[in-house]
């Protein structure tokens, strides 16, 4: 009986196999179809091959968020338009346990120490000496500030002169100044020109801030006690050559709204002044600077430098010094 075992289970074993390969070759030619155990019904149905073939029709796929809930629109799942954008969420969460009374104070606090405290600055921008035709001379520039982000307190300097003589000239300003944007302060104030021959008192107003592109302005007006109304526009941009290296072009233009004998300046255009200066941050805060300086007198105001025997423009030379701290 074990001799015979053997061959009835081989035998079965053949007799399954060709059944089943009876079964494929029908399911090839359309007259049978083999389901797959993880294909869903609808598409043992009428399979891709069965489809070609024109034997059956398959059926609409199925929806994939079939049993699912849609989430509803809301918060920020708003369709495209120009609607107001959601309100922005509240951060009071201490308010139900400490009370919103309790918390205000500590509010303060975070926003004092985070944006809302007073810093200080002193900027020498210009502090050079001028090495040119005739008497070499020296310039400065520079202001201070002390304030907030919004509020402060604004001191300007600015004045030239030569080596050996007086000072041609220098002012300082005074000023309130207000933030009027995220780039743009509005400054207003006095000015007190010093050294010259005949010094003035003015009232100021004028912006300073950064325009597109990285180009820093400045532009003011100023009225003198005596009604003279001028004003100056100036800007500059850094242009990194590299991580240290700048290269510095600068443009300042002076006019007035009419003349002023006693001073030399001329209505309309009075002067301008374009520079170029290469320096090298040997600390962000400290960098020595080379460069050359072009300044002309205009129209009227070179009249008057004419008939008092003065050249109306040169250039020259720069070597300074661009500090902060």
């Amino acid at each position: 009986m074990r001799r015979l075992a053997y061959p009835l289970g081989l035998a079965t074993l053949l007799w399954s196999g060709a059944a089943m390969a009876q079964t494929m070759d029908h399911a090839g030619h359309g007259g049978m179809t083999m389901p797959a155990a993880d294909t869903p019904p609808a598409a043992q149905a009428c399979p891709p091959e069965h489809a070609a073939m024109g034997h059956c029709k398959p059926a609409a796929p199925a929806d994939a968020h079939a049993g699912h809930a849609m989430p509803a629109t809301g918060g920020t799942a708003l369709p495209a338009g120009n609607a107001p954008p959601p309100p922005a969420p509240v951060a009071n969460y201490a308010d139900r346990f400490w009370g919103a009374e309790a918390m205000a104070a500590s509010r303060a606090v975070l926003r004092r120490e985070h944006g809302g405290s007073n810093f200080s600055q002193v900027m020498i921008d210009l502090a050079e000496v001028r090495i040119g035709a005739g008497h070499d001379g020296y310039h400065w520039s520079g202001e201070g500030w002390f304030g907030g982000d919004i509020n402060r307190f604004v001191i300007k300097s600015e004045g030239e002169g030569a080596f050996g003589g007086k000072l041609d000239g220098g002012e300082a300003q005074a000023l309130y100044s207000r933030a009027i944007g995220p780039y743009f302060n509005l400054q207003a104030g006095v000015r007190q020109d010093f050294g010259g021959d005949v010094p003035r008192t003015h009232a100021t107003i004028g912006v300073e801030g950064l325009a597109p592109y990285w180009f820093e302005v400045d532009a003011a007006a100023f009225l003198s006690t005596s009604g003279e109304l001028t004003a100056r526009v100036g800007g500059y941009y850094d242009q990194r050559v590299t991580q240290r290296l700048i290269l510095q072009p600068r443009v300042e233009l002076n006019l007035a709204a009419q003349d002023i004998r006693a001073t030399g300046i001329g209505a309309g255009l009075s002067e301008a002044e374009l520079g170029l200066r290469l320096r090298y941050e040997i600390a962000r805060e400290f960098a020595p600077y080379v460069g050359v300086a072009w300044q002309r007198r205009i129209g009227r105001t070179a009249d008057f430098a004419r008939a008092r025997g003065e050249d109306t423009g040169a250039a020259a030379l720069v070597l300074g010094i661009r500090t902060w701290f």
